[in-house]
């Protein structure tokens, strides 16, 4: 057997996770609100500070061999430090979902029973890259009245490392625990496979990186964990598409950002459509440097490379676009849930009868109708923010907001009954 690296640092981290949560559990809305308030005025009191950080950070990524979603994931700039902040802001302003009490009905021996909604305990969130996870993760857990243990990926550990500290000197201001939200800064890999057995210790475990990443955490983890594979998402223009609409949904899914995980791979498009839409789609796409692969039918409208069936499975995360001519809707429907990987996928129509038969038929996290799917997104989703997209079927679905970090027990109030 190999050795096992000194687990003092973890024990500590989670020894003191257990303890915060506690006392978390019993802090009111307006506490946490607090804290989150403080944490917001030091972000923006550090930007130049963070900004100097993730320089830092971008200078060190610059010498290694990444992909270039992978770089954009990391950077933080004005804007997006601005987000970060309004994220917070944002989640100050949803309602606390701890305590709130619903499904109450009266038993066949008189008694009430409700359902009480409460924190998971202590989360556990592994991730790469992007550096606002620290923020927008740690917020919705404090929120929700959970405890956190980030362990973010060694080439954000600069910028994540300023962030923490903002967010735990909110959490002093406000006299919380700091170490309700703490960043495991060693970065050796070991250290991740120890967090993902320390059951008991930690009670849900939400891995954010690549699809290799979280299928060895899903395998070996010994705790509950909330997977999110991969974002291959689509969009289908249905041959009773405003086209104008169908083209602009279709360049803004793509282009918006290459490197999320809402960004559409693959495009389908109506056999009865396809001529008059995918010369102007390709025509924008073009300027903007996005390479295409067809299919043959594809191919026959349009001047492209030749999509292969390993096209139909990959998110790329760059700028390369699969397109398949489908010949109706069913075939659409098809292709998403046999190619797609349960995340995001669209359709533009205005036969309503069309988009209810897509809503119900396509199985995945998100479906949207005349919409790009870049818009997958627990803050545009009203959420506030989000520790990520669960492409899983239990517990989660969806972007996972505060709701998703609390789970329910029964509360069942009575007067003296005795079972006989």
């Amino acid at each position: 057997m190999s050795a096992k690296i000194p687990l003092s640092e973890l024990d500590l981290i989670c020894k003191q996770a257990q303890e915060a949560k506690i006392e978390l559990r019993r802090s009111s809305k307006a506490k946490k609100n607090d804290a989150l308030k403080y944490a917001s005025e030091f972000l923006l009191k550090n930007k130049a500070k963070l900004i100097d950080a993730n320089t830092i950070d971008m200078e060190l990524a610059s010498q290694k061999d990444l992909q270039d979603s992978f770089v954009d994931r990391l950077e933080l700039n004005e804007k997006r430090i601005d987000s970060m902040i309004s994220g917070l802001d944002k989640v100050i302003n949803l309602d606390d979902p701890v305590g709130q009490t619903n499904q109450s009905h009266t038993s066949p021996s008189g008694f009430e029973v409700s359902k009480m909604r409460v924190p998971l305990g202590v989360i556990g969130i592994i991730y790469e890259s992007r550096p606002n996870v620290t923020a927008d993760a740690s917020a919705l857990c404090l929120k929700s009245g959970n405890a956190c243990i980030l362990r973010g990926g060694s080439e954000a550990a600069n910028s994540n490392a300023v962030i923490e500290e903002c967010m735990q000197d909110g959490l002093d201001k406000a006299s919380l625990p700091k170490y309700s939200i703490q960043l495991i800064k060693n970065q050796d890999r070991k250290l991740v496979g120890e967090m993902i057995k320390r059951e008991g210790d930690i009670d849900l475990l939400i891995p954010r990186g690549g699809k290799s990443l979280i299928r060895v955490i899903s395998d070996e983890a010994k705790i509950p964990v909330l997977k999110h594979y991969e974002g291959l998402c689509h969009v289908f223009i249905d041959k009773d598409a405003d086209l104008k609409k169908a083209i602009e949904i279709s360049v803004n899914a793509k282009t918006y950002r290459y490197g999320i995980c809402g960004t559409m791979e693959t495009l389908l498009v109506s056999e009865e459509v396809a001529a008059k839409v995918l010369p102007e789609i390709k025509s924008e796409l073009d300027k903007l440097g996005v390479e295409i692969r067809g299919c043959e039918k594809t191919k026959e409208v349009i001047d492209v490379k030749s999509a292969s069936e390993e096209d139909w499975i990959t998110e790329y995360l760059a700028p390369i676009l699969s397109v398949k001519v489908v010949t109706d809707l069913k075939s659409a429907i098809s292709h998403i849930n046999i190619y797609g990987s349960g995340h995001t996928d669209s359709i533009v129509s205005e036969n309503l009868s069309s988009v209810e038969t897509f809503f119900n038929e396509v199985d995945s996290s998100s479906v949207m109708h005349n919409l790009p799917t870049c818009f997958a997104d627990g803050f545009e989703y009203g959420l506030g923010a989000e520790v990520g997209i669960s492409t899983d079927k239990l517990h989660a679905r969806g972007p996972v907001g505060l709701e998703g970090l609390t789970s329910q027990k029964f509360v069942i109030k009575g007067q003296g009954q005795l079972r006989s």
